[in-house]
């Protein structure tokens, strides 16, 4: 392991042990001071999040980017702070923690056997979404990690995510399409984060203007396993607890071949993220390029 692979696990490490155990004012603290202290040294992520916003906010001066994006980065840790100190949350303090709308989609989806997949953009805190529901719902579910370096990093979140009472899979390998299938295939239910294409093989949508790749697999798991597929905003607001909302379920169309239905499903959600996007922008922990037009390493920060 390198030195940069091995500073990096320990501090990952010191967050899980050390924020954790703060009293909560404090953990808050803390995470808006990196937040500023990360934004005023205008860094690759900062200026890729404000080059993101330019897009979602379209008009936006250059003091209103830079008031999102310094809001933004307060959510992103905002985000951490609550992830690192998640797995000692009692039972009831997660479940007021999150509030979700329309949270039905989902009950109903389950009680009728046929398998959930709920799809979600990089809004707030998707971890703490999934603990509410393993905690709230009492329904355990299945969903898909990134490899991250060094390995020993990666290998911390796949403990602090099954902590939560999720089965973590990995993203490469090759395996864990026909794992997620067999889950819904039981009933079971999938949660994925899906607005950004890791695969470079993912379905070209058009997303606030411009053409963006997302993740095919929320749409090909619908239609190879008859499950439901819901759409999932989060935000945040001035309260300490987290808000959102399931969307009503993307149909599989009746017409076309399995690319063109992959295609408008996709399309579908990428509407859905959109408008919680577009409704709450500083929520939106996007730091690394997403457009096409952005893909190429010449046009600036990732």
């Amino acid at each position: 392991m390198s030195a940069a692979d091995r500073l990096t696990d320990t501090l990952y490490g010191l967050g899980w042990s050390t924020v954790r155990n703060l009293p909560e004012p404090a953990a808050a603290r803390l995470g808006r001071t990196i937040a500023d202290l990360a934004w005023k040294r205008r860094g690759k992520g900062v200026l890729r999040l404000e080059a993101n916003y330019a897009r979602v906010v379209p008009g936006a001066t250059p003091e209103r980017l830079a008031e999102l994006s310094r809001a933004g980065m307060r959510s992103y840790l905002r985000y951490w702070m609550e992830s690192f100190r998640l797995p000692a949350y009692r039972p009831e303090r997660v479940r007021t923690a999150f509030d979700p709308k329309d949270v039905h989609h989902l009950t109903d989806g389950l009680a009728s056997g046929r398998g959930v997949i709920l799809a979600l953009p990089h809004l707030a805190n998707w971890d703490l979404a999934g603990a509410w529901v393993t905690t709230a719902l009492d329904t355990p579910f299945t969903t898909v990690a990134e490899r991250l370096r060094p390995e020993t990093l990666y290998d911390r979140f796949v403990a602090y995510r099954e902590s939560l009472g999720m089965e973590v899979l990995p993203h490469s390998g090759g395996s864990a399409f026909g794992t997620l299938a067999r889950r819904l295939r039981d009933g079971g239910l999938v949660c994925l984060v899906a607005d950004r294409d890791l695969s470079a093989s993912g379905v070209e949508v058009d997303f606030f203007g411009e053409r963006a790749r997302m993740p095919a697999g929320p749409a090909l798991l619908a239609q190879q396993t008859g499950a439901l597929l819901l759409p999932v905003t989060l935000w945040y607001d001035d309260s300490p607890v987290m808000k959102g909302r399931v969307h009503p379920p993307v149909e599989v169309p009746a017409e076309g071949d399995r690319r063109a239905r992959t295609s408008v499903m996709t399309q579908a959600l990428a509407d859905a993220f959109a408008g919680g996007i577009a409704e709450h922008p500083q929520d939106w922990h996007m730091l690394q390029r997403l457009w096409l037009a952005d893909l190429d390493p010449a046009k600036g920060p990732a």
